[in-house]
């Protein structure tokens, strides 16, 4: 066959340019063939068949054929082995992290941009879809209290991608020309909190800042940034003459979904501005990449609304005193120069979905101050492109080439929802959330480690019998508790085993767990670090969950306890050990004394034997 004959069979394996009843409807059969296929794998389980271990050697071996092949049910069906073992993120049982099922209008969006492939790096190549953007980008700016006729936003890649454009923008106010100019070593920080995300540590990297310039803030007891010690850390930066680049405050924390206080991080950055008398006011990012959602209650407690239209009051008290004391924080998104919106978490759309969103001022003269426009490249690099249109959004983002799935896949969701949707599914989750703090409030050997978020997830840690509860602040606060609070890391980590095993066997609830939902406030002697707390976690975004889920839920943690021998805590207590001698010598860049499998064994029979008396 010559490359003719070939070019003409691979056309067999494109969507047909123009109108052919034939071919179109080969490529909606081999659609409908593919999830036809997938759907074959589900059964009860949150998992979709059996999980198989991975062979990352033999994929190493993987070579591109030389024969082209047209057989597109062939290739669909290999395809569709790849998914094999996923975790479904909308079953009741899986409450893994913040993944949620995503929405079949979600689902179609992301097909229609897949099938039709705009560019949304000019709206030459993207016409309505970039209409679309900046459609989405008044609608947020509406919810959150912007201006919609001056905000501006940006869809990107990811929610870390959404930091970056707040750091970069907020870098270009306190160091204009360092587009093109560059940072020195040392002239800039950034502020962030210690419960941020790491994708502040991503930025202060790959913007050249550097992770030694990311000042991290203290978190108060209640996971939130500590805003007496972040005064006085802005101040310190202040007067050691340093350029904030960014304030990153964070409006619902990945493990704890705490908010923090964003009035009062914005009262202290305006009155030290104007105490020091600074070219510019340091730019406050909010990564609200998870809280964003909680917008919709802004306008539901109001007093020209109707009193609890979906009847949460009625239904139950907490789940409004909740959702109020959630609304009160997040309404003040309004006040922060830019914000991180993942349409992928509390949106409910497939991945990718997320959006940066910047205020804007008018300024007294009229103009606006357009922080986005901060970031425009020069033109002359760019011959190529935007000789014509109206929208060009390459000419200052970071990305070229933007598809347009992220934006119709949240447009879709809009339509869907609206705001009475989204408050009743935020609601709802809620309240299936606090029904199973209340399941593991009750039980003598559980502790819930974040009682006041008002988010979906509940982080607790899990005792041995005969341990009087609580004893967190022990763990926390006191050396002498030291071996204690590593037995019980041990314990919860294996426990924690246990229920991921069997989850990836198609049994039980498919949980997680942090390694440091908190750490030590003294410094470990041996790792010279605030040792991490492990806890485990129960993040509930299904619509689907109900009282019999919750339920199974508490009685897998608790039958999980009865299997939890000690050769178990201790192998696993060995495994963190390992790792927190690898951090430390990473850290030190020498290496660290200590031998893992004596110091487990020693706390392990140790607290045996405690627990024996």
């Amino acid at each position: 066959m010559n490359y003719v004959e070939l070019v003409t069979k691979l056309r067999e394996a494109f969507p047909a340019p123009t109108l052919d009843q034939r071919q179109d409807a080969w490529l909606v059969q081999t659609i409908n063939q593919a999830i036809n296929d997938t759907t074959k794998l589900k059964n009860q389980s949150p998992i979709l068949t059996v999980r198989t271990p991975r062979n990352y050697a033999e994929a190493r071996q993987a070579r591109m054929a030389v024969d082209a092949n047209v057989d597109l049910p062939q290739i669909t069906a290999r395809l569709t082995e790849y998914l094999e073992g996923l975790t479904i993120w909308g079953h009741p049982l899986t409450q893994e992290n913040v993944v949620p099922p995503p929405t079949i209008p979600g689902i179609v969006a992301s097909l229609l941009c897949t099938v039709y492939n705009p560019n949304l790096v000019w709206d030459q190549y993207s016409k309505k879809v970039a209409q679309a953007e900046i459609e989405m980008t008044a609608m947020m700016a509406d919810l959150m209290g912007f201006d919609p006729e001056i905000a501006t936003g940006i869809f990107t890649f990811g929610g870390t991608g959404t930091v970056f454009y707040g750091i970069k923008a907020g870098l270009e106010k306190a160091l204009p020309g360092s587009n093109r100019s560059g940072v020195r070593a040392g002239e800039v920080v950034i502020l962030a909190g210690e419960r941020s995300h790491f994708c502040s540590s991503n930025a202060a990297e790959w913007l050249g800042i550097g992770t030694d310039n990311l000042w991290k803030i203290p978190s108060n007891d209640r996971h939130e940034t500590d805003v007496d010690a972040y005064e006085k850390i802005l101040r310190a930066a202040l007067d050691q003459g340093k350029k904030v680049a960014a304030i990153v405050a964070t409006m619902g924390t990945t493990d704890h979904f705490a908010i923090d206080d964003l009035a009062k991080i914005v009262a202290i950055r305006d009155s030290l501005a104007a105490e020091y008398g600074l070219h510019y006011k340091p730019h406050i990012h909010a990564d609200a990449v998870i809280g964003w959602a909680w917008s919709v209650f802004n306008d539901y407690f109001g007093p020209e609304q109707d009193a609890d239209p979906l009847g949460f009051q009625d239904d139950d008290e907490e789940t409004y005193r909740t959702l109020v004391m959630a609304s009160r924080r997040i309404s003040k998104l309004k006040l922060a120069d830019s914000v991180g919106i993942d349409f992928h978490k509390t949106g409910f759309t497939p991945y990718l979905s997320s959006m940066v969103m910047f205020r804007n001022l008018r300024e007294a003269d009229g103009r606006v101050r357009d922080d986005l426009g901060r970031l425009h490249h020069d033109p002359s690099v760019m011959p190529y492109l935007f000789q014509f249109g109206e929208y060009k959004p390459g000419e200052y983002t970071m990305e070229t080439t933007r598809p347009g799935t992220g934006i119709m896949m949240a447009m879709a969701n809009m339509m869907l929802f609206g705001k009475r949707g989204m408050q009743a599914l935020l609601g709802y989750l809620v309240s299936q959330r606090l029904r199973l703090k209340t399941r593991l409030d009750n039980d003598a050997h559980v502790t819930v480690l974040n009682p006041h978020n008002p988010g979906t997830v509940n982080l607790f840690r899990t005792y041995p019998n005969g341990v009087e509860t609580p004893i967190i602040d022990n763990e926390r606060h006191d050396p002498a508790f030291r071996d204690r609070l590593m037995y019980y890391n041990g314990y919860n980590l294996a426990v924690e085993k246990y229920i991921h095993e069997r989850a990836m066997a198609g049994e039980g609830v498919v949980l997680s767990k942090t390694n440091e939902y908190s750490g030590t406030t003294y410094e470990d002697p041996v790792f010279k670090i605030h040792l991490p707390i492990v806890a485990l976690k129960s993040y509930m975004l299904s619509p689907f969950i109900d009282k019999s889920h919750v339920d199974l839920v508490y009685r897998t943690v608790k039958d999980a306890r009865k299997v939890v021998t000690a050769d178990m805590i201790r192998q696993v207590l060995e495994d963190r050990m390992n790792d927190l001698k690898a951090q430390a010598e990473a850290r030190r860049g020498t290496p660290v004394d200590f031998d893992a499998a004596a110091e487990a064994k020693r706390i392990c029979e140790s607290q045996a034997e405690a627990t024996a008396k």
